[in-house]
C-alpha cells in the first residue's frame, strides 16, 4: 500500500520557526555562560595568541552540536509523524547557525 503523508501547514512551520529561535537563543546564552571562563577578553595585544580563543571556539561548537543532536533525537521520537519532516531542516539550519553564533560570542 502507498503511504499517505500529510503536509504540514504554514502555521506549523511558523510555530517551528518560533521554537527554533527560542531554542537557539536559550542554547546560545547557556553556552556563553558555560564557556565564559575560556579565552581572552582582550584580543588586541602584541603577544596575541589564537590558542586560548581556539579552545573556547571548539568547546562552544562541540557543546552546541551535542545540544542540537540531543534535541533532534528527542524530537524525532516525541513529535507526531506529520511534523517530523521539519526536524531535519531545522537541524541543518542549526548546524550553520552554530558558526554564525561565534560572531556575537567574541564580539
Amino acid at each position: 500500500m502507498a503511504e499517505i503523508t500529510e503536509k504540514t501547514g504554514p502555521l506549523a512551520r511558523l510555530v517551528g520557526l518560533f521554537l527554533f529561535i527560542a531554542f537557539e537563543t536559550g542554547a546560545y546564552y547557556l553556552l556563553k555562560y558555560l564557556t565564559s571562563g575560556l579565552g581572552m577578553a582582550d584580543q588586541m595585544q602584541p603577544e596575541n595568541t589564537i590558542v586560548s580563543n581556539w579552545v573556547k571556539t571548539v568547546v562552544f561548537l562541540l557543546l552546541h552540536l551535542a545540544l542540537v543532536v540531543g534535541a533532534v533525537l528527542v524530537l524525532s521520537n516525541r513529535l507526531p509523524r506529520r511534523y517530523r519532516g521539519q526536524v531535519m531542516g531545522w537541524f541543518y539550519l542549526s548546524l550553520l547557525l552554530g558558526f554564525v553564533l561565534l560572531i556575537p560570542l567574541f564580539g
